[in-house]
C-alpha cells in the first residue's frame, strides 16, 4: 500500500483485547468521524479471529462514518493490541497480508498509556479481561504482568471468574466453605455445579470475565469467599501500582471494567495518587499511528 498523504486519508486507532476490539476513526486533520466494535482480538488466543476482528470493527467505523464499510485502502491504522508484548506474536502480525494503507502495530499497554496520558510520560494500570502495568519515562518503559490468563492475570476479570468456579466445586465436594456463588453463577449459566466443568474447562478468559460481576454481586450481599477473592485481586493490583510509582511516573492512571470496582479496595494514600485517563486506548492507538505515519512520510521526502 502506498503510504501517501491524500485528502481522502484516514486515521483508525484499534484498541484489541481478549473480549471485544474497539475502533476510532478520524480524518486527517483529526475530527471524529466514528466508532466501530469486533470481537476478541489477542492474537495468542486466534491470530485469525483476533485479524477478523480488526477487520470488523474498522469495517463498523467505516459504516458509522457513512464510508464505505470494506474500503481500507486509504485508512491508516494503529493497531494495539493484547498479547503482541511477545515477540513471536508480533512478528506474526506485522507479516499480515492487511488491506490497509499503512499499519503500525504496538502493545494495548502501549496505547492505553499514550491515552491516558495524551501522549505524554505516565504509568498506566490496566484490569479488563486480564490485568497488567506499564509506564514509560524518558523514553525508559516498564511492564509489569501482561503474562495472559492461564499463568497470571491476577486481579482481572478473568481471574476472578475463575477464582469463583474453582471455589463453587470446592463447596461442591464438601472440601470447601459453602458460598454464595454457587446459586448466584449456576442461576446465570442455568447449570448444576458439575456441569461448570463441562460448560468451562475450555472456555476463553473472555467466558469467565463475564462472571466476575455475579461475583461483585456476591460481595455485596455479604458472602465471605467472594470477599476474600476480591480483596485477594485488589491487593495484587495495589502491589502493581506502588512497584509503577517507584519510578515516580508524574501521572498514574486505571482503565478497564474492573478498575473503578477495585479501586475502593485500595489504601487512601494509593487513592489519591490515581488521576482519571485523559483518553481511551483506541485515541492512545490513534496518537501512535499518526506519529509513525509521520515519521515515516518524513524519512521518504528526506531520503
Amino acid at each position: 500500500m502506498s503510504n501517501s498523504v491524500s485528502s481522502n486519508t484516514y486515521f483508525v486507532g484499534i484498541d484489541g483485547g481478549g473480549s471485544k476490539c474497539l475502533a476510532r476513526l478520524e480524518s486527517l486533520e483529526g475530527d471524529y468521524l466514528g466508532a466501530g466494535l469486533g470481537g476478541p482480538a489477542n492474537p495468542l488466543h486466534g491470530l485469525e479471529r483476533a485479524q477478523n476482528s480488526i477487520l470488523v470493527s474498522v469495517g463498523n467505523a467505516l459504516e458509522d462514518a457513512g464510508l464505505e464499510k470494506e474500503d481500507f485502502s486509504n485508512v491508516v491504522a494503529g493497531v494495539a493490541l493484547a498479547g503482541v508484548n511477545l515477540p513471536s506474536l508480533y512478528d506474526i502480525m506485522m507479516a499480515w497480508e492487511h488491506p490497509f494503507k499503512a499499519m503500525y502495530l504496538t502493545t494495548d499497554l502501549h496505547a492505553a498509556c499514550l491515552g491516558a496520558h495524551r501522549g505524554g510520560d505516565g504509568a498506566v494500570i490496566v484490569v479488563g479481561t486480564g490485568s497488567c502495568g506499564y509506564s514509560t519515562i524518558n523514553d525508559e518503559t516498564l511492564t509489569v504482568g501482561a503474562h495472559g490468563f492461564m499463568l497470571g492475570d491476577k486481579g482481572s476479570g478473568a481471574w476472578i471468574g475463575l477464582e469463583a468456579v474453582k471455589a463453587i466445586l470446592l463447596a461442591d465436594d464438601q472440601l470447601g466453605q459453602q458460598t454464595l456463588l454457587t446459586k448466584v453463577i449456576c442461576d446465570k449459566l442455568e447449570c448444576k455445579p458439575l456441569d461448570l466443568i463441562e460448560l468451562l474447562s475450555k472456555a476463553a478468559s473472555s467466558d469467565f470475565a463475564k462472571l466476575a460481576p455475579a461475583v461483585f454481586e456476591c460481595v455485596e450481599r455479604g458472602d465471605e469467599l467472594a470477599t476474600e477473592i476480591i480483596q485477594s485481586g485488589a491487593h495484587y493490583i495495589e502491589s502493581l501500582a506502588r512497584k509503577l510509582l517507584v519510578n515516580k511516573p508524574p501521572r498514574l492512571s486505571m482503565i478497564g471494567g474492573i478498575s473503578p470496582l477495585l479501586v475502593e479496595w485500595f489504601k487512601e494514600d494509593l487513592i489519591e495518587q490515581i488521576l482519571p485517563p485523559l483518553d481511551q486506548p483506541e485515541q492512545g492507538a490513534l496518537y501512535f499511528a499518526r506519529a509513525e505515519f509521520d515519521k515515516q512520510n518524513q524519512s521518504v521526502a528526506v531520503g
